[in-house]
């Protein structure tokens, strides 16, 4: 076994850190803060994998690409160096940040922490119009699964979180949780598409929702703790066998 602090950039690379990312399909909407579109569309680059542990961020290239100014790239580059996704140095450049396990470990158990006492404050707080929410997440999650759509099933599966946060009108907590979470995130979009992964995730949700219908917040909280106790066996699972392929 490896020690824990292995980086797993060759596991999570899906291209060459060489290799340019193709920015061609993607656009930003001037009506819209830039600085916020810029972070998020480079954001999940990095947590999909498509600029790889090891990979060089081109403020330059990446504003023309997207035909911004370099204002608000390296407004979103500093935001994710915040989240400690990218790693800006001086003499190098700006690189996207490597994998490691106890950063994955943290970010767990902050995430573990909060979420388990959001829930049950939702489950305290639940109207019909907060089920109704919810049971829609539910469907789309279901059909985003059904159909392969992984990076959809990965969106619905945060809304379904986000809106948890939402009921519980405890917005500043899931913040904390998306900042912290984006280490897991990376793990995630490589084991989500695991035969069985995202249906039983479903399964859980589905636990969780009916908890919080029926007002019960220490079931709520228990269902909670059991769903990210599983999510991060998976992870772990996956770095296991990456020990077993290095």
């Amino acid at each position: 076994m490896q020690q824990i602090a292995k980086t797993l950039t060759d596991k999570l690379s899906v291209q060459k850190t060489t290799e340019v990312p193709d920015w061609s399909f993607d656009s930003v909407d001037r009506a819209r803060p830039l600085r916020d579109q810029v972070y998020t569309l480079i954001r999940l680059k990095i947590l999909t994998g498509m600029l790889p542990p090891g990979g060089t961020l081109d403020e330059k290239s990446i504003s023309g690409h997207l035909g911004v100014s370099r204002t608000p790239v390296r407004e979103a580059v500093q935001r994710l160096s915040d989240e400690n996704l990218v790693e800006i140095k001086p003499q190098s450049g700006t690189l996207v940040a490597p994998v490691l396990r106890a950063n994955i470990h943290q970010a767990f158990l902050i995430r573990r922490a909060l979420e388990s006492e959001t829930v049950a404050a939702a489950a305290l707080a639940m109207t019909p119009r907060d089920e109704g929410r919810l049971e829609s997440n539910f469907l789309q999650h279901r059909l985003a699964i059904e159909h392969e759509q992984y990076v959809d099933a990965i969106s619905l599966d945060d809304d379904f979180h986000r809106t948890i946060a939402e009921i519980a009108k405890l917005p500043l907590l899931w913040r904390a949780v998306t900042i912290f979470k984006a280490q897991l995130d990376r793990c995630r979009y490589q084991t989500v598409p695991k035969k069985g992964y995202g249906e039983a995730t479903l399964q859980q949700h589905r636990e969780i929702i009916d908890a919080l219908k029926s007002r019960d917040a220490q079931a709520a909280k228990a269902m909670m703790r059991a769903h990210l106790d599983r999510t991060y066996s998976g992870i772990r699972e996956f770095l296991e066998q990456d020990d077993t392929e290095h």
